[in-house]
Order: C-alpha cells, then sequence, then structure tokens
C-alpha cells in the first residue's frame, strides 16, 4: 500500500521507486534518445526495457547496455507489444509502475505531474490525456483519431471510465494495483484490457493532460486497423467476462 506523500520540488521519500516498462521492437532509431530522456528524468527508478525479438539494431543495443537502473530482457520472438509489458510487470519492483513506448511521441519529463496524484493518495489510476478538450482533438478523418474516439467511447458506455483517452500510452498505477489484474493480452490490447479490468476492480482513472508528437508510419508507427479491432473486441469480451 503506498503511503501518503506530500511532493515538493520533486523530492521523493527514500522508500519510494517509480517502475518504467518499455516495450521495444525495433526501435534503433529512437532508443538511444528514448532511454536518455527517461534516465535524466530526477525520480527514483528502475527501467525496465523489454525486446520483443527486434529484427533490427536495437537488441545489440539493449546487449551493450551495462546501467543498474536498467534491466533489459528478451523475448526469444516476436511476442507482441502486451506480452512485452506483462512480462516488464513480473520484473517491477517499484511502488508505482508506468508504461513508456520507446518512440518519441510522448515526454518523459511529464513523470512528475503523472505520479503526483497516486502518491498523495489521489489516485491508484492515472491516464495521461492526449486530448483533454474538443479543442486539442485531431479531425474523425485522422484514421488513428477515429480509432481512439470509438476505443475512448467505448470505454465510457460499456465501463462508465470516464476518460477522454483510452489508448493513451502513459498509463500509471499503484504496482499492487496493476499486479493483482488478471491480465493476458499479447498484441495491441494492453490499453483495452487494462481500462476494462481496472474499471471492473472499481477503481476510478484519474486523467492529467500531457503533451504528444505522434510519428508517422514512415517513422516507424506500428498499429493499424486490425489492432484498433481486437481493442473493440477487447472492451467486448471482458464486459462479460473475467
Amino acid at each position: 500500500m503506498i503511503k501518503e506523500y506530500g511532493i515538493q520540488k520533486n523530492k521523493y521519500p527514500t522508500d519510494f521507486k517509480l517502475s518504467v516498462i518499455m516495450p521495444a521492437y525495433n526501435e534503433e532509431k529512437t532508443l538511444n534518445e528514448i532511454i536518455k530522456q527517461v534516465k535524466s528524468v530526477d525520480v527514483p527508478k528502475e527501467i525496465i526495457i523489454v525486446d520483443d525479438g527486434s529484427k533490427d539494431s536495437t537488441r545489440k543495443i539493449l546487449a551493450s547496455i551495462k546501467d543498474p537502473e536498467i534491466k533489459v530482457l528478451f523475448n526469444e520472438k516476436n511476442m507482441g507489444k502486451s506480452y512485452s509489458v506483462r512480462r516488464g510487470i513480473t520484473h517491477a519492483s517499484g511502488n508505482i509502475i508506468i508504461i513508456q513506448d520507446a518512440d518519441l511521441e510522448y515526454d518523459p519529463r511529464e513523470y512528475h505531474k503523472l505520479i503526483k496524484p497516486i502518491l498523495q493518495g489521489k489516485a491508484k489510476v492515472v491516464y495521461g490525456s492526449r486530448f483533454p478538450t474538443r479543442e486539442s482533438r485531431p479531425s474523425l478523418f485522422n484514421k488513428y483519431f477515429l480509432g481512439n474516439r470509438v476505443l475512448t467511447h467505448m470505454s465510457n458506455i460499456l465501463y462508465n471510465a470516464g476518460i477522454t483517452d483510452e489508448p493513451t500510452c502513459y498509463k500509471v498505477f499503484d504496482a499492487n494495483v496493476l499486479k493483482s489484474l488478471n491480465l493476458k493480452s499479447m498484441r495491441f490490447e494492453f490499453c483495452p484490457e487494462v481500462t476494462a479490468k481496472v474499471c471492473k476492480a472499481g477503481h476510478k482513472i484519474l486523467e492529467i493532460p500531457i503533451s504528444y508528437s505522434p510519428r508517422t508510419v514512415e517513422e516507424g508507427k506500428k498499429i493499424n486497423w486490425r489492432d484498433g479491432a481486437q481493442g473493440v473486441w477487447t472492451l467486448l469480451k471482458y464486459r462479460v467476462v473475467e
């Protein structure tokens, strides 16, 4: 159980640690930079990077890391992002767990404001919302944002989640809460599965606005319409099964 702490000027208690879980698949172009950015955040932490059978030089980069703050796990073959996240969770020893993509779409400097509500006892689960207001939302003609709207609205209708950005990467959890969930997903279904199971467990999701710098398919974006369809099915499935 996390104690309630007051945080001033990013000072953290001696018994606190943040576990950053970073799944990675073919991220040679951004991996060194995102590791640098995460390490530069002034918060007690461990970084758990799970390589998901990369075919580029990602595995070589990770194999060369000699840093006590970083744990590197290698999947023998490509298993899926959700599997990699779940594997990372089993190795996490921190009080709070945050999910971090290995690209540069999200800014680790926002960790402080995302973990603060959990440390202060105001929430057990925090999502970083990229689209907290109507003015911040792209056109529905944007195929990625259309998928976002569908999954977000379904989460609100099926689970009364009360959120504005269901598929956001920045999901932050009291570690005990996340580890208590019976997660089973393999590919990109982690987000809808964990949203469904957090809500069914009775936890209110608190949202904090965050910045976002989306990349293109040419730059390495991997999610597609099939993953969106799988997300829809996942939300429907966990409405009726455990």
